[in-house]
């Protein structure tokens, strides 16, 4: 499959419709990541404040050749320890261009991005342990399965399993 023409850009003003979308509509990120309705205000005034850029989480928009958004990537100092050099990174994309190869096209250049830009030495993400394809996009940007934590993430009213998958710097 040919790599996809996308590219990582900060987010927009016309973007933040996205996020409304995200907020209010529960089949924008079903089947996986819907936690509930929030206000989309919230990431009006976050984008008024850093544009997503200065705080945890950051997040990137997900752009086609056109700059029309697709979906956004994002980093954080890991949840699971907030140590020095190491980053918890993401990614959604919306439904309509979901299973075209975008996914591990967009996570590789977020991974190439953190480590060109700052001196982490790690990058790790947890995905659910349903999520065949989220794991085998991460597979394919060099990610290692490391560990599964058992019902770590409440989703659709039951309790859920994860997988923790890490990126050593030297094995980009």
């Amino acid at each position: 499959m040919p790599e996809p023409e996308i590219h990582l850009r900060p987010f927009r003003e016309s973007d933040l419709e996205h996020l409304a979308r995200f907020s209010t509509d529960p089949s924008f990120s079903e089947p996986f990541l819907w936690s509930g309705f929030r206000s989309p205000e919230g990431f009006r005034r976050r984008w008024n404040e850093d544009g997503f850029l200065e705080s945890d989480p950051r997040l990137l928009v997900v752009a086609q050749p056109d700059d029309a958004a697709i979906g956004w990537v994002s980093w954080r100092q890991g949840v699971l320890g907030a140590q020095a050099g190491v980053l918890e990174i993401g990614a959604l994309l919306f439904p309509e261009h979901r299973g075209q190869g975008i996914g591990t096209a967009t996570q590789r250049m977020l991974v190439e991005y953190l480590f060109a830009t700052s001196p982490i030495h790690r990058v790790w993400a947890w995905t659910g342990s349903d999520k065949v394809a989220e794991q085998k996009a991460l597979v394919r940007c060099g990610f290692v399965r490391e560990g599964m934590v058992r019902q770590a993430v409440f989703r659709d009213g039951e309790w859920h399993d994860s997988f923790i998958y890490g990126l050593l710097r030297h094995e980009l």
